[in-house]
């Protein structure tokens, strides 16, 4: 088996397994959560294979499965079912044990604006970098979505990020190629600002910030419109 497979493996096996607690009851959300990850996925999946065959990052096939479809491993398509699944479920659960720990309104609005106002300052700066445009064109769009957003999800979910980058930082930097002899995904530091933490290029956190408040935010659209809200 992959050390790719394995990390998504460990990535999975605990909100799965718990996604039938009598409390958190999480398979309920199956019904909004599916659809909205696999309409994230096509569009994340889509630039997922046109940047590795431009050559902004690729994958190294020590690590992986022999199994690729347009240039990408099984893992990497799996990729993009199992973050957010494991993501969302970690968010949820924080939200049911400690729902009173929430951002005001006021003071999720005008966080979102500085981090907007950053982003637009980022990819303005950066249109030489592929990668930095890519990603902060992702964290703006998203952004923008949330001031439509009934929900108002930001509010709890700019503290669960911090929790949830705990298995992100795990996951990732062995994925970037901390302890083993080579990354599992390299990238070209031409086409990003070059700034890691550990082996993490800084773009990462804003890939991960985006993909999982996308998936948010569609899964409680979703969820409106079948309720009829």
């Amino acid at each position: 088996m992959s050390l790719y497979s394995i990390l998504l493996i460990c990535s999975i096996l605990v909100p799965l397994s718990l996604s039938f607690d009598k409390k958190l009851q999480f398979y309920k959300q199956w019904k909004y959560l599916i659809p909205a990850i696999m309409g994230v996925a096509f569009f994340y999946i889509i630039f997922d294979i046109f940047f590795t065959l431009i050559g902004v990052w690729g994958f190294n096939s020590t690590y992986h499965s022999s199994i690729v479809f347009f240039q990408l491993p099984l893992e990497e398509w799996l990729f993009f079912f199992v973050i957010p699944y494991s993501s969302i479920f970690l968010h949820d659960s924080i939200v049911l044990y400690f729902n009173k720990i929430k951002l005001s309104i006021y003071f999720a609005k005008y966080l979102t604006i500085i981090i907007l106002l950053a982003s637009i300052v980022i990819v303005l700066t950066n249109l030489d970098k592929a990668y930095t445009v890519y990603i902060f064109s992702w964290v703006i769009l998203a952004l923008i979505l949330t001031f439509f957003d009934k929900t108002h999800v930001v509010r709890h979910y700019y503290l669960t990020f911090l929790v949830i980058l705990l298995p992100f930082l795990a996951v990732n930097s062995i994925l970037t190629g901390s302890f083993i002899d080579e990354p599992i995904v390299w990238y070209d530091n031409d086409e990003n600002l070059n700034i890691r933490f550990l082996t993490i290029p800084i773009e990462d956190f804003g890939y991960a910030f985006s993909l999982i408040l996308f998936n948010l935010l569609l899964r409680n659209k979703l969820k409106d419109r079948i309720h009829g809200i």
